[in-house]
């Protein structure tokens, strides 16, 4: 908005005459004083008084005035005409007779009372409610917000075509509906709509799914844009990148070399496999940070699965495997992980799981269940990073049907008694109602898992420009969290914390609300924008951000 440069010269004027205004009334002030006093004196003098007197009226046709007692005065006896005649003070004259002339100060003391009152008036008026603000507001601008409107002044909204010359509504005068529930009242500004939010989300609430390998170097993930496999110095990079924006949780993902592949997947629990190396790498360096390790036999598992295959039918031996799951979470125990993740959807692997790692002392170490993982084709492109799809058939017989959702609710029975302390659902985006379901039927935290083929496809979009891939990435995170989830699992961890963290970027100004630019509205008067500009120095001298209550007023 242009300012107008004749402002301050005008301020300066008011100023001026509000200060001559005062001292105008100063002045009348010690007039009044020095008045009052003179009187009083002059009174006291022609009464003569004396300490002790009294007097009573002395009524004689219509007349009246004070004389002493005849007892004590100590003016000469004499008739009441000449007891007149040597007062100072005249005879009154009228139905209840007329002030005495002590009494004609009166009007005086009216006229500098009245321009005291003025006086006080006036300043209050010219200096107050045109007070210069001291303070910077960002981004509004306080003379725009405080004009009053009027037909002339009223422009069109930036962004709204203007509408042709004459141009009316085809619409009723006065329509309005009979609605008394109007739920658009709590969205109409920024910040309303922050205050009114019931689902809220920072970094840590990102677990960082992060793929490792044994190589020297990061090797790129052709199926995930953006993501790499890591080697040990990347991944200390990585970790101290997300604890930087404030995530602190993690979950390792290892390629394992085809020759230390085996049925058994016995290389899951050797002591010096790559998980076991790199848990207490991180450790040692980010003490503070949550590992988080997954338990199941699939990277090491020859067959591709995520247990033991039988030969001969085909099928995936369910005790065994769990046997084998239990001597893989020990040993990532006593490396040092902080939670242990079974994927493998076994029967009984969790209260096997809890059973062992109690009974060798870890019995601080947590158990994130994949309570409700699905056989589900979003997987596609992280079996490609681990290079880990099934030699023949698929995961159905374990993994659970798309298509249930009651059964979520036996796995998390089952969970849950046998000592789960985390829930997983997974995938997540396509599994909302079952997050929801399983928060609503559990006092556990929920884990939703935002996995490979999710994270892929907005990439893709993003990529042919179909999509804003930071306002697609947080729309879908909340959506986690809005249903139920605690935790979320994502491969945009560190790319959406530094998103939220930016000051500038569309969740910080969602999450203030942020003053928007609005047009002032016709209803503003002048009562309005003063109490307006009355509130603005009012939370500035309270060391608060006027423009985040401002927009609230529009």
């Amino acid at each position: 908005m242009l300012k107008d440069e004749s402002r301050p010269e005008q301020q300066r004027t008011r100023q001026l005459l509000a200060v001559c205004v005062a001292l105008s009334g100063v002045v009348g002030a010690m007039a009044l004083g020095f008045q009052m006093g003179s009187d009083r004196a002059l009174y006291m003098q022609a009464s003569s008084v004396s300490v002790g007197q009294t007097t009573k009226p002395i009524v004689i046709t219509a007349h009246w005035n004070a004389a002493p007692k005849s007892s004590s005065s100590s003016f000469p006896t004499a008739s009441v005409e000449q007891y007149e005649a040597t007062r100072t003070v005249p005879n009154h004259n009228g139905p209840l007779g007329t002030l005495p002339q002590e009494s004609t100060t009166i009007l005086p003391m009216v006229f500098v009372g009245s321009l005291i009152t003025a006086a006080m008036a006036l300043f209050y008026r010219l200096v107050n409610p045109h007070k210069e603000a001291t303070h910077n507001l960002q981004p509004i601008d306080i003379e725009w917000a405080m004009a009053t409107t009027s037909e002339e002044k009223k422009t069109t909204m930036p962004g709204i075509a203007p509408r042709p010359a004459g141009y009316k509504h085809d619409v009723t005068p006065g329509y309005q509906l009979e609605e008394v529930s109007r739920p658009r009242r709590n969205r109409r500004s920024p910040v309303i709509r922050s205050f009114m939010r019931e689902t809220h989300m920072t970094p840590a609430n990102f677990i960082c799914p992060m793929f490792i390998h044994d190589d020297d170097f990061d090797e790129p993930i052709s199926a995930m844009p953006g993501l790499n496999r890591l080697c040990a110095a990347s991944v200390l990079k990585e970790v101290g990148e997300h604890v930087a924006e404030g995530v602190n949780t993690f979950i390792l993902f290892p390629k394992i070399p085809d020759e230390l592949k085996t049925p058994d997947g016995r290389q899951c629990y050797d002591e010096t496999d790559i998980v076991m190396r790199t848990i207490k790498m991180i450790k040692a360096a980010y003490p503070n940070v949550i590992i988080c390790t997954d338990v199941a036999l699939d990277p090491y598992n020859s067959d591709g699965h995520d247990g033991i295959v039988d030969e001969f039918t085909g099928e995936i031996i369910n005790d065994i495997t769990v046997e084998q799951l239990c001597k893989q979470a020990v040993c990532q125990a006593r490396a040092g992980a902080d939670i242990v993740a079974p994927s493998d959807m076994q029967d009984g692997r969790i209260g096997a799981i809890r059973d062992a790692l109690d009974n060798e002392g870890f019995t601080g170490v947590g158990i994130m269940a994949y309570t409700a993982k699905y056989a589900s084709a979003y997987y596609g492109p992280f079996r490609t990073a681990l290079d880990s799809n099934p030699s023949f058939g698929d995961k159905s017989t374990y993994q659970m049907d798309p298509a249930n959702s009651r059964e979520a609710l036996r796995e998390l029975e089952l969970d849950e008694s046998e000592g789960a302390d985390i829930l997983m659902v997974k995938p997540g985006l396509p599994y909302l109602d079952i997050i929801a379901l399983l928060k609503q039927n559990s006092s556990l935290p929920i884990a939703a898992y935002h996995v490979s083929g999710e994270y892929s496809m907005i990439k893709a979009a993003a990529a042919a420009g179909y999509i804003d891939e930071e306002k697609v990435v947080l729309e879908t995170l909340l959506s986690f969290r809005r249903a139920g989830a605690d935790v979320i699992l994502t491969y945009y961890s560190k790319q959406a914390a530094k998103w939220m963290n930016d000051p500038d970027g569309v969740w910080q100004k969602r999450s203030e609300g942020s003053f928007e630019p609005q047009m002032v509205s016709g209803r503003h008067d002048g009562i309005h924008c003063y109490c307006l500009s009355q509130c603005c120095s009012l939370l500035t001298a309270l060391n608060m951000r006027p423009s985040s209550f401002l927009t609230g007023l529009h």
